[in-house]
């Protein structure tokens, strides 16, 4: 791929860091189309300068003629109120899934951006449905045809979260010899991540932008986290203690909730220990949203995997069992925290933000982290500048500021990386060297200098020891 490419492809977020993913693809010199709006999250800052604190659009949009949307993550889709502020009107693509959960989390996302005011509120989503175009999987779709030139989309299931998608883009230029393909990865999933059907295979492109959260590791097996997790369960038990989870309201709460469901089931009526049976062990589901989104879940079984659904014609509830138990009022979220710091009552708790950014984890990790008795479980990334990277990388002993305030970090801090929703290292390389036709170009963004340094490291030794030619950028 000559230089002469650089110029296809603009960044405007998660090419220096992991989170606000935002791509523009040039369709010719008066159109372009966008690749998710995401918000920045930690101290990570967009091309332009913009970061969490200033998330506004400044960059033009005069020309893009319609955004698509590869999943509904914050870092993904977050940025989409400024994106209508500053006067875009054109089509939103999605998948059909992520249709139906897009609103959730534009909802959310309108109340701490925009206005919390139900009639701004109701006039956002309203112009968001009007803008949607749901597609199906699988299918081509024309969105743009102009001066002699046609651009084409395909969305294929990405495994990440429910609905998520990777972007299959078809460029046709006047000369029918002048085609390209590109494909934009969004996030890729785990294949070892329950609910969710797992990433389908591209054929080839000329050109990918990758993400590469997890570029630099391995993810533990299903059976090595599943132990863990049951450790450290028993440990809270032993402790009488909590353990708390870090958790995004959408993909990771639901697939913890699988999991724990699992444990409890294939448990059930058995002592876990010092007469505590698991049956007795509360799991407590504090946050309005990810009970929201456990709900519309639960709706979209259609789009499970089928161990899932194996599970649901059993009889069994796999996102909503016995012990489950969801906190939408504030007041008993506040009285809840205060009765399980203050009595040794075990339980497991998942609450946003997954990064302890805010949330009402904060509250919990307040109360608790000067208690040896809970426990702090991380199961997903945390961004540099989160007090969640700084909660994992102090670790018990350590201190973290949370709200201003420094604590003293006495419980445990555990982590857990086989509960990432994203591809690791080998299913990154996977996705690019299981193509028929390797791409001339991987665009390496969403990930930290060391991840895209050791994964670009590791694609051009598969690339000269294939010898495909080819070029890796990690800063795009």
């Amino acid at each position: 791929m000559n230089d002469s490419n650089k110029s296809v492809i603009k960044h405007h977020g998660a090419a220096t860091g992991v989170t606000g993913s935002c791509h523009e693809l040039t369709l010719d010199d008066n159109a372009g189309l966008l690749i998710d709006c995401g918000l920045f999250q930690g101290g990570d800052r967009g091309a332009d300068g913009a970061d969490a604190g200033r998330p506004e659009i400044e960059f033009d949009i005069g020309h893009i003629r319609a955004l698509v949307v590869t999943h509904v993550h914050l870092d993904h889709v977050g940025r989409i109120p400024w994106l209508l502020a500053a006067g875009f009107d054109g089509p939103i693509y999605c998948s059909e899934p992520s249709a139906e959960l897009l609103a959730i989390m534009l909802e959310d996302a309108f109340k701490l951006a925009i206005s919390r005011q139900p009639e701004a509120i109701n006039w956002y989503l309203s112009r968001v449905q009007r803008l949607l175009r749901p597609l199906p999987f699988d299918q081509w779709h024309s969105v743009y045809q102009g001066a002699g030139k046609e651009a084409a989309i395909r969305l294929r299931r990405a495994g990440h979260l429910l609905g998520s998608a990777y972007v299959e883009c078809a460029l046709t230029g006047e000369a029918r010899g002048q085609d390209t393909r590109v494909i934009f990865s969004g996030d890729l999933g785990n294949r070892a991540s329950p609910i969710l059907r797992p990433p389908e295979q591209p054929d080839g492109c000329d050109i990918l932008v990758l993400e590469s959260t997890y570029g630099d590791r391995e993810h533990d097996d299903p059976g090595a986290r599943r132990h863990r997790l049951r450790s450290l369960i028993e440990r809270a038990l032993v402790d009488r203690g909590t353990v708390l989870i870090p958790a995004f309201s959408i993909g990771r709460t639901q697939e913890l909730l699988y999991e724990l469901e699992d444990l409890i089931h294939e448990n059930q009526g058995k002592e876990a220990v010092g007469g505590l049976h698991w049956n007795d062990l509360p799991v407590i589901l504090d946050s309005p949203l990810a009970g929201r989104f456990t709900k519309a879940y639960r709706g979209l079984r259609a789009h499970w995997d089928e161990q899932a659904l194996e599970r649901v014609r059993q009889g069994r509830g796999p996102l909503a069992f016995e012990q489950l138990f969801t906190v939408d009022d504030h007041e008993v979220h506040q009285r809840m925290v205060a009765h399980l710091a203050g009595t040794g009552r075990p339980a497991v708790v998942i609450a946003a933000s997954g990064m302890c950014a805010g949330g009402r984890i904060v509250n919990y990790l307040k109360a608790m982290l000067g208690d040896p008795r809970h426990n702090v479980l991380f199961v997903g990334y945390q961004a540099a500048g989160t007090p969640g990277r700084d909660l994992q990388t102090q670790g018990q002993g350590g201190q973290v500021e949370l709200d201003g305030e420094i604590h003293e970090i006495k419980a445990g801090v555990d982590t857990i990386g086989g509960y990432s929703a994203h591809a690791d290292r080998n299913g990154l390389l996977d996705f690019v060297t299981g193509m028929t036709r390797w791409p001339k170009e991987i665009r390496l963004v969403h990930g930290d200098d060391q991840a895209k340094t050791a994964l670009a490291t590791e694609l051009g030794r598969r690339y000269q020891d294939s010898a495909p030619k080819g070029k890796i950028l990690t800063s795009p």
